[in-house]
């Protein structure tokens, strides 16, 4: 596969936009300044055992006091927009009541720094770090929830609102459900299976409750970002085929078709619950977002299961492709980047707003400390995306914007320090910054599209 910016097709190129993204609970550091409270997340990395090398999200790398570094970082690229998070506990950490101003100055602050980079800020209004006090109220389980969130976007839509014209309500409302309530592979940590369920219609509420306040607050471009996967039946056998049937119903339809459709698809073949639904609900989910972002990593292979599992699928690996840091959970295949971003152009046809990568990258391994790393694995995943990408534009699919995943290396979630995504190392020891290879293509890509 190439690697040549000069050989990726110009015509489509010069239609997208480019950002790059993080998040506030990955980047940010200093979990005790300014007055922040609690999320799941700190409860999650500060129980022993769930998090795969011991460490915590402080310092991370430092974003809270060196913001001004990583818009520089961010205005080299030449980037459109920058994708990052605003962290509720920060900006209310007690869930309830008035902003905390030094949270939300913060905040201000980076906004300001972007946009005299000329750099347009796109922040995400929830990426996961829910505040502690509302999960011991029963978290996204519980109704009240999507309201607790509304009330928090409209201090943040008050505070920015003048400045910041582009919004992502929700991050990856499946992962959410998926790994954090259903598997308890991510926080909170409860293994509910489908009872984990009124955790995606809660989410989605909480979507449908943000947009009008955002718009009211002057906002151009208000939508939520999933993950979705391409699924693919490890055979042509029926029970596989349903078993993939069952597994794109769960990972992509339930959470695109409420946003797309106003129905959810039909869960009685998989004897799941019936949703919490109230009048009035799918009317505010589907008002028709301004976008609808898509995070894409890799595919999913799916088999049938065996008799006695709790759920109607087997996740297998995809063989024949690479995989990356992650192993056989991330295989490399960019081609179903093609086919996802097409299949929802059909599938959705009208319905469909403009889409964006929200996110897509990968992780290998590299070192820890500071140094220049010659990355051509990341820049041959991202290259080979970003053709898949334009491969789709090609196609009809009406594709404005690509996100790569992620501006900085991170703290990984469960997977803490061991995954490295960055476009830019970073010696989470030191903080120190060092552009990658793949940092210097991706630049490179953006000044060939605008040329």
């Amino acid at each position: 596969m190439s690697t040549t910016p000069a050989e990726l097709p110009v015509e489509q190129l010069r239609r997208l936009r480019f950002s790059a993204a993080t998040a506030a609970f990955q980047v940010e550091g200093a979990r005790t300044e300014d007055g922040r409270g609690r999320s799941i997340w700190d409860d999650f990395v500060d129980t022993p055992g769930k998090v795969l090398d011991g460490s915590t999200a402080d310092p991370a790398a430092d974003s809270y006091h060196r913001y001004r570094s990583d818009v520089a970082l961010a205005a080299g690229l030449g980037l459109d927009r920058y994708r990052f998070s605003i962290s509720w506990v920060r900006v209310q950490p007690d869930s309830r009541g008035a902003a905390n101003p030094a949270g939300l100055d913060y905040y201000s602050r980076l906004v300001d720094e972007l946009l005299a980079a000329g750099v347009t800020p796109f922040p995400t209004l929830y990426h996961w770090d829910l505040p502690s006090s509302i999960e011991a109220r029963g978290g996204w389980l519980n109704r009240d929830t999507a309201q607790r969130f509304a009330d928090y976007v409209a201090l943040v839509a008050d505070r920015l609102g003048d400045r910041v014209r582009h919004w992502y309500t929700v991050n990856e409302p499946a992962m959410t459900t998926l790994e954090g309530y259903a598997i308890g592979a991510l926080a909170p940590g409860q293994f509910l299976l489908f009872d984990a369920l009124p955790t995606v219609h809660h989410q989605l509420l909480g979507h449908g409750l943000a947009q009008p306040i955002l718009r009211a607050a002057g906002a151009e471009a208000v939508g939520l970002a999933n993950n979705h996967t391409q699924v693919l039946a490890a055979t042509d056998a029926a029970a596989d085929r349903e078993a993939a049937a069952a597994y794109d119903l769960l990972h992509n339809r339930l959470f695109a078709e409420p946003i797309l459709l106003g129905a959810y698809p039909d869960l009685t073949p998989l004897g799941a619950p019936e949703l919490p639904v109230r009048d009035g609900d799918l009317e505010l989910i589907s008002a028709r977002p301004d976008f609808y972002a898509v995070n894409f990593y890799n595919p999913t292979t799916i088999g049938a299961p065996a008799a006695d599992s709790p759920i109607p699928f087997d996740l297998l690996p995809t063989p024949g492709v690479p995989v990356t840091g992650f192993g056989d959970q991330w295989p490399i295949m960019p081609s179903t980047l093609t086919t996802l971003l097409t299949d929802f152009s059909r599938r959705y046809s009208g319905a469909l707003p403009p889409l964006i990568v929200s996110e897509n990258g990968a992780s290998f391994a590299e070192p820890d400390d500071a140094c220049r790393v010659d990355d051509t694995d990341r820049i041959a995943y991202l290259d080979g995306h970003l053709r898949a990408v334009t491969a789709a534009m090609a196609d009809g699919a009406d594709v404005r914007e690509y996100t790569v995943w992620s501006l900085l290396d991170n703290f990984e979630w469960a997977d803490g320090y061991t995954q490295r995504f960055g476009l830019t190392h970073v010696d989470f020891a030191t903080g120190e910054r060092t552009p990658k290879a793949s940092y210097d293509w991706y630049r490179n890509v953006i000044a060939r599209a605008r040329a």
